[in-house]
């Protein structure tokens, strides 16, 4: 077993995490500015000296910095005089930054049929009308085997069913222009605000995130967020989407003596903010059931009131900083936050939460058999590496001495549903073009009039006199796409994910 993660000090008391109730899930909670991101930067870094990879969000600008070792400050060497800690020394801990922008760290990319229809849903702010007619789209896409991967996919879809609607709506339900002009106006809106650049390929691939480095240390996940704190919408379905990922690749594994990766998930309110009722019960069995494949999840947020229940219940490692009470609502916040700590009578928690320090808080930790602790309030230990931002000479240092860099930072754009439906109509209008029909026939003003559009798919892939095929079927297609998409292994069946992503049985999309 690692030894366990010292979290902070209570008098002579040091209160520790042990390594094989760290994937148990966890909270740090408190009001801005009472010392959550110092708290977050102390179980990070001693994750990494336990061999645990880490992902977090980076919200501030400030977490870089975990990346360049500390400097003894007169206000450090205060604190640590003041906790009895003489064995303090600066250090760099192995980081990897990412960006969904690609500015500050490598680009982090997933496609379209990935993402899947439900996040997608969420993302776009569509309503169940809406959503409905986009589970459509992605279903029609499936059954022709067209991949989507990024918007001009989509858009190219959407178009196809849009104009087909009659034919789609026998077969899967009524779809509606409004909602079609809907669906392709929110994906205008996102395209602005940097949907272009996300989603594409190359894709992610998830055992980047689980790396250690030469030294057994794991390695910290970095991502850029303060930009994309703009769009609520877009940081926290790109943070569940990672977290549906990590669920849907890695094994079962029970309970280990370590976890494979701690996801921390900060401004952790933004999740559960207006959500469907549905997209709450499918996070609460992510959380429920990830423990069990080796991933501890850690929501960060300033009240444990911002969380769903059902996932409130599930986080066993607690941090509370400084709740403040300005009104009677934030009174009965903090009442209800001292009631979720088992204590034994030695203090007033409700009391206690409203005037703890910064940097201090009230913890507590699992046992060794999985019980929460009796509550101790205490100060959390300083972190060794810098508190601060890095240069940006500094920041480019750590993304080109990366393990992955050079892997995501240029864009592929292969042939997927855009390109299979351009070729199409182009093959259809060159062949409309060179058919001799008789000027002011029917026949020829009814094949001008029609959509292009209308047979791009084969289901109106028309055969010659001679009976010859003179368009891709179907079946043809399918078989070309998923080939190109999992390699030679042509047969393996597309499943649906928890949240409704395209994942292909046996491994890789």
């Amino acid at each position: 077993m690692s030894a366990p993660l010292t979290v902070a000090r209570s008098g002579s008391e040091i209160l520790e995490l042990l390594s094989s109730m760290a994937n148990r899930h966890g909270l740090i909670a408190g009001a801005t500015g009472t010392g959550k991101t110092v708290t977050l930067r102390v179980l990070a870094e001693g994750f990494s000296k336990m061999g645990v990879p880490v992902f977090m969000a980076d919200v501030k600008g400030d977490l870089a910095g975990l990346s360049q070792p500390g400097v003894k400050s007169e206000k450090l060497s205060e604190r640590l005089s003041t906790l009895g800690i003489e064995d303090w020394a600066p250090q760099a801990y192995p980081v990897v930054l990412w960006d969904v922008l690609g500015v500050n760290g490598h680009p982090m990319r997933t496609t379209i049929s990935e993402i899947g229809p439900v996040l997608l849903s969420r993302l776009l702010n569509l309503n169940d009308t809406q959503a409905g007619v986009l589970n459509i789209v992605f279903k029609a896409a499936d059954d022709a085997g067209m991949l989507l991967l990024d918007l001009k996919d989509l858009q190219a879809m959407l178009v196809y069913v849009g104009e087909n609607a009659q034919k789609f709506t026998l077969e899967y339900g009524n779809i509606s222009a409004a909602s079609i002009g809907a669906i392709q106006r929110s994906l205008l809106a996102l395209k602005d605000s940097g949907g272009e650049v996300f989603f594409g390929e190359p894709a992610l691939t998830i055992d980047d995130l689980l790396q250690t480095d030469s030294s057994g240390r794991g390695v910290i996940n970095i991502l850029s967020a303060e930009k994309l704190l703009n769009s609520p919408l877009v940081y926290s379905t790109l943070l569940l989407w990672l977290l549906s990922e990590l669920f849907e690749k890695l094994p079962e594994e029970g309970d280990l003596a370590k976890p494979k990766l701690v996801f921390f998930f900060d401004e952790a309110h933004l999740l559960f903010n207006e959500a469907p009722k549905a997209l709450i019960e499918r996070i609460e069995q992510v959380v429920r059931l990830i423990r069990s494949k080796g991933v501890g999840v850690y929501f960060v947020s300033q009240s444990p009131l911002d969380i769903a229940d059902t996932v409130l219940t599930q986080l066993g490692n607690r941090v509370q900083h400084a709740l403040r009470a300005f009104t009677a609502k934030d009174q009965k916040a903090i009442k209800a936050t001292a009631e979720t700590f088992r204590s034994d009578g030695s203090m007033n928690l409700q009391e206690v939460i409203g005037e703890l320090a910064i940097g201090e808080a009230v913890v507590s930790l699992l046992d060794e058999k999985g019980s929460p602790c009796i509550a101790k309030r205490a100060f959390v230990v300083p972190p060794q590496s810098r508190l601060g931002a890095i240069t940006p000479e500094e920041r480019k240092a750590v993304i080109t001495s990366s393990t992955v860099y050079g892997t995501y930072e240029k864009s592929i754009d292969r042939e997927s549903a855009y390109e299979i439906l351009t070729k199409r109509i182009n093959e259809a209008s060159q062949g409309s073009l060179s058919k001799e029909t008789p000027k002011g026939s029917s026949e020829g003003a009814s094949e001008s009039n029609g959509s292009i559009l209308s047979g791009i798919f084969g289901s109106g892939a028309a055969n010659s006199g001679s009976g010859k095929r003179t368009r891709q079927s179907p079946l043809e297609a399918m078989m070309v796409s998923v080939a190109r998409s999992i390699g030679s292994q042509i047969g393996r069946s597309i499943t649906r994910g928890v949240f409704g992503s395209l994942t292909s049985k046996g491994g890789r999309r």
